[in-house]
């Protein structure tokens, strides 16, 4: 069974993790998404509490042997990642334009489940300011981005993209691997665009996931953690 969101496979079952793939909202992508069509150009205005200089189209690939440094700062304590280009080009090269553009700065980690992986990203329906509870795991930025192969295996503290079962269905949603046994769940759809890696802060990844959630199927978070600040740096 699929669910419709943007999610990574749970555990051994065959399904695209609820919010944790919601990282990208196509047009056709999950319900109640009102993400604009890809191919939208120019900046988005600024609608469903999204920053107007975010873009509005998939952004250009990060170029090739670039690395960047990203700081998530959360009420839980600080996450650093290292996301490079090789990996991952064009999931790379959007989720910097976001960050840098503000889009994550107060958006919740939306869905938790212990020892897999925690998931965020949903600038559309997931800012803490304006939380839809309803909606929130549906949401992107508007657009969506072509899909880069994996490269690497997962293993805790790995940070991907979510994705609906749709090809190019990423757009702002990523998750962050709790443990190195969510690898066979992972593995078999393999299509979850591997960033990078958490380089420190993974004590808060695992005290995030381990706020109280829903539960199965959705393991929606009851009292959501946001990203405070989410900041770029680069070589």
């Amino acid at each position: 069974m699929m669910h419709s969101r943007h999610q990574p496979p749970v555990r051994g079952l065959a399904l695209v993790l609820v919010g944790a793939l919601a990282s990208a909202c196509s047009s056709a992508g999950a319900p109640g998404s009102s993400a604009a069509a890809p191919g939208s150009s120019g900046p988005r205005p600024s609608t469903a509490g999204l920053p107007a200089a975010c873009p509005g189209s998939a952004p250009a690939h990060a170029a090739a042997g670039s690395v960047a440094t990203v700081t998530i700062e959360t009420p839980k304590g600080t996450i650093v990642m290292k996301l490079e280009a090789d990996l991952a080009p064009a999931a790379v090269g959007n989720f910097l334009a976001l960050a840098r553009c503000g889009y994550y700065d107060g958006v919740v980690f939306h869905r938790l489940v212990p020892g897999f992986v925690i998931q965020g990203g949903d600038g559309q329906f997931g800012k803490a300011s304006g939380l839809d509870e309803s909606r929130v795991g549906r949401g992107g930025p508007g657009y969506t981005i072509d899909d880069d192969p994996v490269k690497v295996p997962y293993a805790r503290g790995v940070v991907a993209m979510a994705r609906t079962p749709q090809p190019h269905s990423e757009g702002s949603q990523f998750f962050i691997v709790l443990a190195d046994e969510a690898r066979p769940a992972l593995e078999s759809a393999n299509t979850y665009a591997i960033m990078g890696h958490v380089t420190s802060g993974m004590d808060v990844v695992d005290a995030i996931a381990a706020m109280p959630n829903s539960g199965d199927p959705n393991n929606s978070a009851l009292d959501p953690v946001p990203m405070t600040k989410v900041s770029v740096n680069t070589p």
